[in-house]
């Protein structure tokens, strides 16, 4: 979700980034300019292609005195020249630099923008126009029923007044930066089939009037005894948008499709909650759907530190974004603070109302019941298009767990999801890579031009060309477009991969006795298990932040901790395909009265040169935590038992991925996932979020493997497998 999740969040800003832009780069001083003749910004012109990225081209012309660039999602850009081979942008924060050959031929360049750097070979001496379409620019301020007044900005393409459906996005991120380029570099299929856009600030945010309040919660329209605020909430705000807008926009067709990633997702779900009747299509993108079950706050009850502390900061501090406020190492600042009453005295700005929310209701009760949005989707109002990544680090569950609420509803057969090898937002950009993982296409680009752009054109336009049955899914492994009538498939069965005292995984079940088949770790909070390789930057620092592709990073670089329990197969002499959900069923004990299980299946890649970057990497496919308190109800937690064996039965969620001939499959176990996840003192407390130095104590934890305790994962395996 850029600035709310600063650089993917794409869709929340409409921030103009080159398609390969991963994070902000950090403005650097520009040096001076040298003039470059004629001739020389001639011989630069032309059409070159990026090594790794060959579905980017780049253009560059001879404009002016100038050299210029542009591609299918880049506007034409003015490049400034600091050297005769050396242009940049006008802050320098991105620089090409030319190549040629002995013989003064032009041959490529180096895209070099912080620091990331990037080859391009020239394929032509003739530059391509990008054929960006023109919008028009306006600004309304649209009046709810309260007399709130919501900062609206509408484009409409100048080239037709025929009627046109309306495109709209709500945001906390920010709308004045929305314009003709920004939009045809972000929606570039949708921009130039033709829609009315209008993105607007949530009440609250930015130039639009009210309160801001973090997921507000939804209020019950059908028992006014219930409201709050006067009835007021996303929904209601969504509703009386459209009706303006319905009204008041010249030429639209009476159609209205919604969408967004993140937080402007969880507002596309809900403007389809007691939607206007105009609303007919609506896709929530990676959507914060329940923020303390397996969102961005807490996922089964472990509190994610460093993300939950920046983001309150960033959207709290100030009525427009305010990210980014740690120095240093997070691990370091996180540890040194303790729980979260500790950081909040460590930052300085006082107790913000999403922390006084986490400290006030640690447990899932009525305060995130009610921000929650899969118990309100018990009837499809809207044809609904879900769409997520695999490797999301923010809202992975939220389309899940929405297409899973409205499936049983769906008479009509108009829910349909989306799942593809991406981070958090992706599917926006263009790029074969997540991190080292090539998928071998630019997946993002195929989804948007073959699904997401057809569901639209199909509710507001009546085409034809949207052929989505239920679940398009990515298979990573195999890198394959599938697509399912179902999700997850009826063509799977459940085998259980047991976790064997020897470190090995077996579709067999153990014989053992208790007393001699456990693996045994002690689990130390003082010296938490990093979630990513350290230093870990702000969630969303400007310089390049390892947020965005930490999931997918090589655990190898955890070396060989011993508070890290591992287990793996043999070489697998077949591929194993799991498509479906992937379920953890461990029986542990430890010597506290508290803890928590981080279970992650990992797909190991054979020692092989060929596989370049990948050889030898332990990819992460799923992966999850579960705060041993709440093992057996979200709303009431229990101590653990100490020195006693206890079953932690938890989901680590969905994944269609081919484990293939000779990798293999292996299973880490852990207690600690810091500052990700705030640290558990490992001793039953009242409320961890409050816990003193004192009460954090190592633990020795059990993983059993018996016969009468087999701890085990249960994963949905293809039939042909």
């Amino acid at each position: 979700m850029p600035a709310r999740r600063f650089a993917l969040r794409l869709f929340a800003t409409l921030v103009i980034l080159s398609p390969l832009t991963t994070f902000p780069a950090l403005a650097q001083a520009a040096p001076s300019e040298v003039k470059v003749d004629a001739a020389t910004l001639n011989k630069y012109a032309g059409q070159y292609r990026y090594d790794d990225e060959p579905d980017i081209t780049l253009s560059f012309f001879h404009d002016g005195n100038q050299l210029a660039v542009e591609s299918t999602r880049i506007p034409h850009t003015p490049l400034h020249a600091f050297a005769q081979d050396t242009f940049a942008t006008a802050n320098g924060s991105t620089r090409y630099i030319f190549l040629s050959d002995s013989s003064g031929r032009v041959t490529g360049l180096n895209r070099i923008a912080g620091k990331e750097e990037l080859k391009a070979t020239r394929i032509s001496d003739q530059p391509q126009h990008n054929h960006f379409r023109a919008y028009d620019r306006k600004e309304f301020m649209i009046p709810m029923r309260d007399g709130v007044r919501l900062h609206a900005v509408i484009l409409r393409p100048t080239d037709t007044n025929e009627p046109m459906p309306i495109l709209m996005q709500r945001t906390p991120y920010g709308v004045d930066e929305s314009n003709s380029n920004s939009l045809n570099a972000r929606y570039t299929e949708l921009a130039q089939s033709g829609y009315i856009f209008v993105m607007e600030d949530i009440r609250g945010r930015f130039g639009s009037e009210g309160q801001f309040i973090m997921n507000r919660p939804i209020v019950d329209h059908h028992d006014p005894a219930s409201s709050d605020s006067n009835g007021i909430d996303e929904t209601t705000d969504a509703y009386d948008t459209v009706a303006w807008l319905i009204k008041n926009v010249a030429n639209n067709n009476g159609r209205v499709g919604i969408m967004g990633v993140s937080y402007p997702g969880f507002l596309a779900i809900e403007s389809a909650i007691d939607p206007n009747p105009a609303v007919k299509a609506v896709s929530p993108q990676a959507p914060m759907t329940n923020l303390w079950i397996g969102d961005d706050f807490f996922h089964n009850g472990a509190w994610r530190q460093s993300y939950g502390y920046d983001y309150a900061i960033g959207l709290e501090t100030s009525k427009e974004n305010a990210f980014s406020k740690i120095n240093g190492d997070a691990y370091d600042f996180f540890l040194d603070a303790g729980s979260l009453a500790g950081d909040i005295k460590k930052s300085g700005f006082g107790v913000l109302p999403t922390w006084q929310g986490f400290i006030d209701h640690p447990v899932y009760d009525h305060y995130w019941q009610i921000r929650a949005v899969e118990s309100h989707l018990t009837k499809v109002t809207v044809p609904t298009l879900e769409v997520g990544g695999w490797w999301d680090q923010e809202d992975m569950w939220g389309p899940q767990a929405e297409y899973f609420a409205l499936k049983p509803h769906d008479t009509h057969s108009e829910v349909f999801m989306v799942l593809g090898p991406w981070n958090h937002g992706q599917w926006a950009r263009t790029t074969r890579f997540l991190g080292d993982v090539n998928f071998g296409a630019a997946t993002g680009d195929q989804f948007r031009a073959q699904i997401e752009a057809p569901f639209f054109a199909h509710y507001l336009k009546d085409e034809d060309t949207f052929d989505l049955k239920d679940t398009a899914s990515f298979q990573t492994g195999t890198n394959r477009w599938m697509r399912y009538t179902a999700w997850p498939p009826k063509e799977v069965a459940t085998k259980n991969l047991y976790l064997d005292a020897d470190s090995t995984l077996s579709f067999t079940k153990p014989t053992g006795d208790d007393a001699t088949t456990f693996t045994a770790y002690t689990s130390d909070p003082s010296n938490p298990v990093p979630y990513r390789k350290r230093p870990i930057e702000a969630t969303y620092a400007p310089t390049g932040s390892g947020w965005y592709t930490w999931l997918v990073q090589d655990q190898k670089f955890l070396g060989k901790r011993s508070d890290v329990a591992t287990w793996q197969t043999p070489v697998l002499d077949k591929p194993v395909t799991i498509t479906g959900d992937i379920v953890a069923d461990l029986f542990a004990s430890t010597t506290g009265t508290d803890s928590d299980w981080i279970v992650k299946v990992i797909d190991v890649y054979p020692n092989d040169p060929a596989l370049g970057k990948m050889s030898g990497v332990e990819l992460m496919i799923v992966d999850e935590i579960l705060r041993g308190r709440y093992r057996k109800s979200y709303e009431h937690p229990e101590a653990i038992p100490a020195n006693t064996p206890e079953e932690f039965k938890f989901s680590l969620h969905g994944a269609d991925h081919a484990f293939l001939k000779g990798h293999r499959i292996m299973v880490q176990i852990q207690s600690t996932w810091f500052p990700l996840y705030d640290r558990n003192p490992q001793i039953f407390v009242p409320n961890i979020m409050t816990a003193a130095p004192s009460d954090y104590k190592s633990a020795t934890q059990h993983i059993y493997g018996s016969a009468e305790h087999p701890s085990h994962i249960i994963l949905p395996v293809a039939n042909d497998n």
